[in-house]
């Protein structure tokens, strides 16, 4: 009786185990973590282009997780613009602003607002943003990805030094051929 309880048990444990293992979360309620292979997406930009991030391949990737709702990310961007775009964009470099859930008026008007020359891109229903984090986490995220669409370098919030850690990373990745 008691063997029969232990593997009845096991048996309704096991997979309840083995699924929380598929949905790890890590700090900052990060889905993803440093050496993890990007997940791919269909990204569709403010500007009407449409593509899937693997098509950016050969090339590095920073996905800026923002919303103009966020006081954070409108501190950040000027930073972001000024400091790595603007001094990598013609360096086999990619920018993406990724929008948690806003209209497309509205991100266009947050975009000029916010003076940026960055693409800005649409995430309906925080979609691509569950990919790397818990929906219900905040935005003012920043993902790096390598050229080999490995995840170098991830950010919660604008802290300057971590700031400066990850311009670090995305020049170091840039200047390897």
């Amino acid at each position: 009786m008691k063997k029969s309880l232990l593997i009845s048990c096991l048996i309704l444990i096991l997979p309840l185990s083995l699924s929380s293992q598929d949905n790890k979360v890590y700090a900052d309620d990060y889905l993803v973590k440093v050496g993890d292979q990007v997940p791919d997406f269909m990204i569709r930009e403010a500007g009407g282009s449409s593509y899937k991030l693997s098509s950016l391949k050969g090339k590095v990737i920073m996905l800026q997780f923002t919303a103009s709702w966020c006081s954070v990310c409108r501190t950040e961007m000027p930073f972001i613009e000024k400091e790595i775009w603007k001094e990598k964009q013609n360096a086999g470099f990619v920018l993406i602003g990724m929008d948690r859930d806003e209209p497309l008026d509205k991100v266009v008007n947050f975009k000029k607002e916010m003076k940026i020359t960055y693409p800005l891109a649409l995430d309906p229903g925080a979609d691509i943003f569950g990919l790397f984090a818990l929906k219900q986490a905040g935005v003012t995220r920043n993902v790096v990805i390598d050229r080999s669409g490995k995840i170098i370098f991830l950010t919660r919030l604008y802290k300057r030094e971590e700031f400066d850690e990850m311009k670090k990373a995305i020049f170091a990745e840039l200047a390897r051929k």
